[in-house]
């Protein structure tokens, strides 16, 4: 049995700053597993991707440069994983054109992005293509290739990504059918356990849906923000039900069992919302405070980030390129002699 370690890839969009939601949901996850040997990890910043939505240069650079900073302070250990900007490996969007060649325009076709693109113009009576660009059509090939560059076994998303997993598997099998086995077939990780956050107005935390809390705000800001949380007009002394709160459920999102159990027993003696939102900030604070501190030294020294992402961006070059000078063997186009 080969001992190879299970290659774990994760890829985080660079739009927007990161909130509460991103770091329960993915960031906390997976810098936990970033401090196991028993996998190969790989983080990057996918600022390509961000190219297809995002056309304002300074947003695509402040958000890469927030969403490093907080992985670094948050504790990703830079020795044990490969972390890394999606563009500063050229091997990737280069493999991403091979893998164009193979695709079916039909797969690119069913992908729900795009659909839901032709359907609301559809709806508002448009062009059915009216505002939509190559990268929005094309944009699973180029995560095909974020995956298939370093053959990774595994990738953490949630269910609305298991489709681009799918199509990743289905591009390595067409490759692999016509020049030989070349590509691992990856494998969706989906943990139904992960909390997906409710944001400001009770809906999923999204940048989209503009209800999120930015994750490193300083403590008045924090309770600020928490205050905005929706809530029901029932007063101090009357029963609350915490499971379908927002605010009972980030707690939980922070909590400890014993802590949890506590706040269960607040909501059903009538705690105030004022009150609940306050105890709210300050177990967020409690959590995240040092590595606040950190993130702050850190985007007052870019310099220190841009390091470790260049290290990273030479491990993920050198394994990248193996693959990439197999491939183009594979396709007839060799390194020359």
């Amino acid at each position: 049995m080969s001992s190879e370690k299970l290659r774990v890839l994760t890829g985080i969009t660079t739009t927007g700053t990161p909130h509460l939601g991103n770091y329960v949901g993915a960031i906390r996850p997976a810098i936990a597993a970033s401090k196991s040997t028993d996998f190969d990890s790989f983080f990057f910043l996918a600022d390509y991707h961000a190219l297809i939505k995002c056309h304002e240069p300074e947003q695509v650079r402040q958000s890469a440069r927030e969403i490093a900073a907080t992985w670094l302070a948050l504790g990703l250990d830079t020795n044990n994983t490969t972390f890394y900007r999606q563009s500063d490996v050229p091997e990737i969007p280069e493999l991403t054109w091979v893998l164009t060649c193979v695709a079916a325009k039909g797969l690119m076709n069913r992908a729900h992005a795009y659909k839901a693109a032709v359907q609301a113009n559809e709806e508002e009576q448009q062009d059915p293509d009216f505002g939509i660009n190559m990268g929005l059509f094309s944009y699973p090939i180029l995560m095909a290739a974020d995956i298939l560059a370093f053959n990774a076994h595994r990738v953490p998303v949630g269910r609305d990504q298991v489709q681009h997993l799918e199509m990743a598997r289905d591009i390595a099998q067409r490759f692999n059918h016509l020049y030989g086995d070349t590509f691992t077939l990856p494998e969706a990780q989906v943990d139904d356990n992960v909390a997906v956050l409710k944001g400001l107005d009770g809906r999923k935390m999204s940048k989209s849906y503009g209800n999120t809390i930015p994750l490193f705000l300083p403590p008045k800001k924090m309770q600020k923000a928490i205050n905005k949380i929706k809530t029901n007009l029932l007063e101090p002394g009357e029963p609350k039900d915490p499971d379908t709160s927002t605010v009972f459920q980030i707690w939980q999102a922070f909590a400890s069992e014993e802590q949890t159990a506590w706040m269960r027993k607040q909501f059903a003696e009538g705690i105030a919302w004022g009150q609940a939102k306050k105890e709210l900030c300050a177990l967020i604070n409690d959590e995240l405070a040092e590595a606040r501190d950190e993130y702050e030294r850190l985007m007052a020294d870019p310099g220190f980030v841009d390091v470790q992402l260049r290290k990273g961006a030479e491990k993920a070059r050198e394994r990248a390129g193996r693959l990439l000078a197999k491939v183009k063997t594979a396709v007839g186009i060799p390194p020359l002699a």
